[in-house]
């Protein structure tokens, strides 16, 4: 809601304004959450998977969706044209290293995302842009 695009602690109100004032002073945590709300805007509105097919059961799979002990959800998205896009979800601080699911297709993945980038402020763990799956 309000506020949420720059992480604003506090209750939106609509009888003041919102903090701003986090986002003076140079960059911290609340310009890389600002900076992850624009990139996830961004993604989203330049691949189709993540759109195109909304209304379609072909364009959206589960593929983790009980891993409560991790906190981690998994999902594919689709476009008309079978491209895909896989979302791994971490709902925790702690970073899922060699965290295996199945998939559909082998091969190389690229990563297109990471929330956890430095870029963001945070820890930096990742993939390194490139997922590798097995057969």
């Amino acid at each position: 809601f309000m506020g949420n695009e720059f992480a604003q602690g506090r209750e939106w109100n609509h009888d003041a304004s919102l903090d701003w004032h986090l986002l003076e002073g140079g960059d911290n945590w609340h310009h890389g959450v600002q900076r992850l709300v624009r990139d996830l805007n961004l993604t989203y509105r330049h691949h189709k998977a993540m759109h195109e097919l909304d209304f379609d059961p072909y364009g959206f799979e589960w593929l983790v969706v009980d891993d409560k002990e991790r906190s981690v959800l998994i999902f594919v998205r689709r476009d008309k044209e079978g491209n895909e896009i896989i979302v791994a979800s971490n709902f925790t601080p702690v970073p899922r290293h060699d965290y295996r699911f199945g998939i559909n297709q082998p091969g190389k993945w690229r990563e297109i995302l990471n929330t956890d980038s430095i870029h963001y402020h945070g820890s930096n763990a990742g993939n390194g842009g490139t997922v590798h799956s097995d057969e």
